[in-house]
């Protein structure tokens, strides 16, 4: 039976319960304008690591939580969780006044986005306009490029035909890549080197996209090779403010998945840190970004940036950002989600700054007898 994790009436000690709700008041009392609204009860959207750590957060601010539900009966799991009516239902049923996606699944949805508003529940992320616009990554190139922000060359709209590859290709040259039009996180992708590889890549990348994200549209770009893969962590709030909170080097990967996180990158020229974060910040405002986001950034070998891609959500690695800055991010979503802008909460540019480093190292258990493909089990030695 599959259950979605809810963000669970949690049984923490009553002080701790009692001691957040009076911090929480006496923190935003001073400040509060017309429009906040402090939730009552949050649902999460999701399972496992990212649905702990909201759960934390909401127990800390004092918010009420909810329990578990089953939803979409008879589907796969991952089919499931994507079952936007039913998790619409569930939060209708229990009276929640906003719903966290966490990442994955339905945090880059903006129909899901729009969903929880015409439910009249609060989507703690982005507008749905946003949403769309930045899941789809020909439209979020396009608003680069009119922010002054450069990009990767690549096709300025999805294309549907191997023949549409074979051309970019002979203007452009190899390597190109191919990556999914409406979702990300390594899916999709293949890189390719020759003509004899063009129309084999061009299947397997579609039908991963498709069977992802149920879209397999494709964009093409020049592929950069050994490049820094810079991104820069970035909040909004109602109010049009946008702020970074610097940058995390996420280079080393595997299978176009990250693997090792640092925040901050390891000597990244200061100028160049600049410029990135200048451009995160100019294309965040463009488009009118509300909430948390990871704006990322290629990085060539001769210190040359491109904008590849907006994550409109929370990310896997947020917690690094969280160890060298001191701000949580959970907390500054449901507060933005809540109406508090970001100088109420203290998060002015200048007032932002680093300390140390942190790193995140991912584990995936994979089958060497599949190609090392990620896998599921026991581990049982070590």
């Amino acid at each position: 039976m599959l259950h979605l994790l809810l963000t669970k009436r949690r049984l923490c000690r009553h002080w701790l319960q009692n001691f957040a709700v009076a911090l929480r008041s006496v923190m935003t009392k001073p400040t509060i304008p017309t429009e906040h609204k402090p939730f009552k009860k949050v649902l999460v959207a999701n399972r496992g690591e990212i649905s702990i750590r909201v759960f934390r957060a909401c127990t800390e601010l004092g918010i009420r939580t909810v329990a578990a539900y089953l939803i979409g009966r008879g589907l796969l799991p991952v089919q499931a969780y994507l079952h936007i009516p039913d998790i619409i239902r569930v939060a209708q049923e229990n009276s929640v006044d906003a719903i966290h996606p966490g990442y994955g699944f339905l945090s880059e949805r903006a129909d899901f986005a729009q969903a929880c508003l015409t439910a009249g529940i609060t989507f703690i992320g982005p507008s749905p306009e946003v949403v769309r616009k930045m899941g789809d990554k020909v439209e979020a190139r396009a608003i680069a490029v009119e922010a002054g922000v450069p990009v990767v060359p690549g096709t300025s709209a999805p294309i549907s035909t191997v023949a549409e590859a074979r051309a970019f290709s002979e203007t452009y040259a190899f390597p190109i890549i191919f990556k999914a039009a409406y979702g990300g996180g390594g899916r999709g992708m293949r890189v390719v080197r020759s003509y004899d590889e063009l129309e084999e890549s061009f299947q397997r990348a579609y039908s991963e996209a498709l069977a992802a994200f149920g879209n397999g549209s494709l964009f093409v770009e020049k592929f950069i090779e050994k490049p820094r893969h810079i991104e820069i962590q970035i909040l909004g709030d109602k109010l049009g403010n946008v702020v970074h909170l610097f940058e995390r080097d996420c280079s080393i990967q595997r299978r176009h998945q990250k693997v090792v996180e640092i925040a901050p990158a390891l000597q990244l020229d200061t100028g160049l840190r600049d410029r990135l974060t200048a451009d995160a910040v100019k294309l965040a405002k463009q488009v009118g970004y509300e909430n948390a986001g990871t704006v990322e950034f290629l990085v060539d070998r001769n210190g040359r940036h491109y904008f590849i891609e907006v994550n409109s959500r929370l990310q896997v690695e947020h917690t690094v950002t969280e160890q060298i800055t001191g701000v949580d991010l959970v907390h500054a979503q449901i507060y933005i989600a809540e109406g508090l802008s970001l100088p109420q909460l203290s998060l002015e540019q200048e007032k932002i700054t680093y300390n140390g480093c942190a790193i995140q190292c991912r584990v995936t258990t994979e089958d060497p007898a599949r190609g090392f493909q990620p896998d599921t089990g026991r581990i049982e030695v070590g």
